[in-house]
């Protein structure tokens, strides 16, 4: 799909301005939220061993269990441990004729995760090495990494400290283990 221009392109930016007038509530109103964070996103996988090795083996997320889903017998529901209390999960349901990801409304376009610069340095020569391709850090977006993974899911590997995002402090300083 084409990139809006011109008079299309002047509207879209009018109401992304309308909406942030309208519900961007600023930190200091900002009321309590109920939630405590993310305990976990959950993802489909093609291949249970694969994935471990993507993940653990070469981006370096240790898997912290792996056991059957509770209510699908014959399942694999399983977790990578992305430090600061936040897991990353997935599910393989065995029988199940799956399509290959596609970026589609309702779908995920890419998830985001925190990393130090040793590591998005490290990443980046892993990337390079292993012959994966992947975007950044380019398009402005220099500190970015962009890479599908085994699934083709989308993983940006972001250098930005956790509730910022370019260099604006979004949300309080995240503190605890890590």
């Amino acid at each position: 799909m084409p990139e809006p221009t011109g008079a299309d392109l002047d509207a879209v930016r009018a109401r992304r301005e309308r909406l942030r007038e309208t519900y961007l509530v600023a930190r200091p109103e900002r009321p309590a939220t109920i939630a405590r964070g993310i305990h976990h996103a959950a993802f489909v996988c093609r291949d249970v061993e694969e994935t471990i090795r993507f993940y653990q083996e070469f981006v370096g997320f240790p898997l912290v269990e792996l056991v059957e889903n509770r209510d699908y017998q014959g399942s694999s529901h399983f977790f990578f441990d992305l430090g600061n209390g936040n897991l990353l999960g997935f599910f393989d349901f065995p029988g199940h004729d799956h399509e290959p990801y596609r970026e589609t409304i309702g779908a995920l376009q890419h998830l985001a995760i925190s990393v130090g610069d040793d590591a998005f340095t490290t990443l980046k020569r892993k990337l390079d090495d292993a012959g994966i391709e992947y975007l950044g850090p380019d398009r402005g977006a220099e500190d970015s990494l962009y890479v599908r993974d085994p699934n083709g899911l989308g993983i940006e590997f972001y250098r930005e400290e956790l509730g910022r995002f370019e260099g604006l402090e979004l949300l309080a300083p995240v503190t605890g283990k890590g």
